[in-house]
């Protein structure tokens, strides 16, 4: 529809098509109270093609559903500071393509940012309409509507969708926890057969000639290409046996079992963090109670920490605030013979600590989290509270060297800001996701199986 000027009249939602990004169609929000036009973009990765540089990135072009996946490719025009209508700001990568806006075209620029949260997948803004479109917000898709089949058809999704996609197991315990749900989901929408595969459902055969694991009464668990190892503490012996024994098979484990077996004795693993040079909160371990009040003063006298060396999730952690609660705290502990380590509290850090997630030697998303009013815990777990916040070059070194000591591809490496620099207060080898995707709208579980992908060697041209 078009005016006397010749100005296209729209509605404040339409169909509109990137033909050189691989995009047939794609709802946008109309909005001339928007500056800048964006696209909805995930797992950006950054390159050189002939001396300039490009950028790498997926979209779900299809809004509230998570297939199918298209993966991108653009130069970077700029890199710029944009508020978002929530009043968020961050950096993006601005690319230009060609938008294809019923029976016309031409070049725009887009700012690419995870989009998944909001109400379009796609934004365009007033410099994209300028001189070509007037908006009627009254109306909607005054270019014509899509309907299903015309979708299916345009993005190839039959029903009995065949491809061939890597065939991977989630070895864990809870098949509703957020974490374990979001990784099938990102498997499966990157066009994989996933299983979950529950810990203590699983078996195995030793045999130097034929190793086995089975499953739930006897099926051999003989064609998988990859296992994502998410054990709670509670089953880490028999988690990482059976982890061992698929990598006997020649099964890649994207943390293999002597990472995760490390990782979880918090003594060895701060150990281990010493030795590469990494600062930790000033630490105690003792197992006589004849030696508590020295304990104590050693590592700066009350307030303290003491926590369970199988403690996780900010359970098995106690604050003493005064030297009679320490001797009463770490001798009651003792007398469960429970092995626990004593801990300086950092009282400037104020109930507060980072999250960072490492994916094969990169710090893809941080957080700071915020502890509950009267805890001390930052634990989501414990009813902290989560934020985006910029890590410096010094905090992002120590995460990387922490997961690279641990021998971890994934992990999450907790961090506490001090007057003397940060220090290393914890690495966890099954972080959980809900926080830090919640807070971030990135999507790390994609990440984790985009990393396997990478491994395998596996490539897709459309996943959907």
């Amino acid at each position: 529809m078009s005016n006397a000027n010749n100005k296209i009249i729209v509605g404040s939602e339409e169909w509109c098509a990137f033909p050189s990004l691989g995009i047939p169609a794609i709802k946008a929000r109309v909005d001339s109270g928007a500056k800048t036009s964006s696209l909805h973009a995930f797992n950006l990765h950054t390159f050189k093609r002939d001396s300039e540089a490009w950028v790498s990135f997926e979209i779900h072009p299809l809004q509230k559903l998570r297939r199918p996946v298209i993966r991108c490719e653009a130069k970077i025009i700029d890199r710029r500071q944009v508020k978002s209508s929530s009043g968020i700001s961050e950096k993006r990568y601005v690319i230009r393509t060609q938008l294809n806006f019923g029976e016309q075209s031409w070049p725009i620029e887009l700012t690419l940012s995870n989009r998944d949260s909001m109400g379009y997948r796609m934004l365009l803004g007033r410099e994209a309409m300028k001189g070509r479109l007037l908006v009627d917000p009254a109306e909607s898709f005054c270019m014509g509507e899509l309907d299903d089949e015309t979708l299916v058809q345009q993005y190839h999704l039959a029903a009995d969708d065949n491809r061939q996609g890597l065939n991977i197991g989630l070895l864990a315990s809870n098949p509703e926890l957020y974490s374990n749900k979001r990784i099938v989901e990102a498997a499966q929408e990157r066009g994989h057969k996933i299983e979950f595969l529950n810990i203590k459902q699983c078996y195995m055969k030793l045999d130097a000639v034929s190793p086995e694991v089975h499953y739930r009464g006897g099926r051999v668990l003989n064609k998988l290409d990859a296992v994502i190892t998410r054990i709670r503490p509670s089953l880490t012996f028999y988690g990482c046996a059976l982890t061992r024994q698929f990598e006997s098979m020649g099964v890649y484990t994207q943390n293999s079992s002597t990472a995760v077996t490390q990782s979880r004795d918090k003594l060895f693993s701060l150990q281990l963090m010493l030795k590469s040079g990494i600062s930790i909160p000033t630490t105690g371990f003792a197992n006589s109670p004849m030696d508590t009040e020295d304990l104590i003063d050693m590592v700066g006298g009350a307030p303290l920490i003491v926590k369970l060396l199988e403690g996780t999730q900010g359970r098995g952690v106690v604050l003493a605030e005064t030297k009679k609660a320490s001797e009463s705290v770490i001798n009651a502990f003792k007398a469960l013979k429970a092995n626990l380590l004593v801990q300086e509290f950092i009282k400037e850090a104020d109930g507060k600590d980072l999250r960072c997630f490492v994916i094969d030697n990169k710090v893809v998303a941080s957080i700071e989290r915020t502890a509950a009013p009267g805890e001390f815990r930052a634990n989501i777990h414990q009813g902290g509270t989560a934020s985006i916040v910029k890590i410096s070059p010094e905090e992002r070194k120590l995460a990387l060297l922490a997961a690279k000591t641990m021998g971890l591809k994934v992990a999450g490496v907790d961090i506490i800001r001090s007057r003397n620099g940060p220090l290393l207060l914890e690495v966890n080898s099954s972080p959980g996701l809900e926080g830090i995707e919640t807070a971030t709208g990135k999507d790390i579980a994609g990440m984790m199986i985009a990393s396997i992908e990478k491994k395998l060697g596996w490539k897709r041209e459309l996943a959907g």
